[in-house]
């Protein structure tokens, strides 16, 4: 019996860091891809739409982090600074995969994300000292800030985690403790 529990544990961990790994690699490599497409192909704040009224691909570039966070701070302070924080939230994501606290594979996909687009923004930073963007959402006037693949990743893992953060926390209240 112990036998089998470890098989199943053998394949779970083999699923586990399959996905992983998978999920960080594709992303990362179409995070490269589409920046580098971009700025060989277009100038800087050169703009075309998608879907006019909502949708244009524009090329900027950030110096900060979201929502231009830092974008006006030292550039050698930025560096330190955005370098150091992605750093630690790699190695925690890694930590938390390979100690395996958890074993639901959403939360691992989600980890994944994150982790993309932080290596992704990161590879950004160190190479050119700020971060490609190039989507460009809006309506009218109202433009939400260019963001890129990177970015997307990191918001749809964070959902991804707050979303079984929330449903785990409902499957431990007990009917009777409302």
């Amino acid at each position: 019996m112990a036998h089998n529990n470890q098989t199943q544990r053998t394949y779970y961990l083999k699923k586990k860091y399959i996905t992983f790994f998978t999920t960080f690699a594709l992303l990362v490599l179409l995070d490269v891809l589409t920046k580098a497409y971009i700025s060989s192909t277009m100038f800087l704040h050169e703009s075309f739409p998608v879907i006019e009224g909502f949708f244009n691909i524009t090329y900027v570039r950030n110096p900060g982090a979201a929502f231009s966070f830092l974008a006006d701070s030292p550039a050698a302070f930025r560096s330190v600074f955005f370098v150091t924080v992605t750093s630690l939230a790699i190695l925690c994501i890694l930590y938390c995969i390979v100690k395996d606290t958890f074993e639901d594979p959403l939360m691992t996909f989600g980890l994944s994300l994150i982790m993309s687009g932080a290596v992704g923004n990161l590879i950004d930073r160190v190479r050119l000292g700020e971060v490609v963007d190039f989507i460009d959402l809006y309506i009218g006037s109202y433009h939400w800030p260019a963001f890129n693949v990177a970015d997307s990743a990191i918001t749809v893992g964070a959902f991804l985690l707050l979303l079984e953060i929330f449903r785990g926390k409902k499957k431990h209240i007990s009917p009777t403790s409302a």
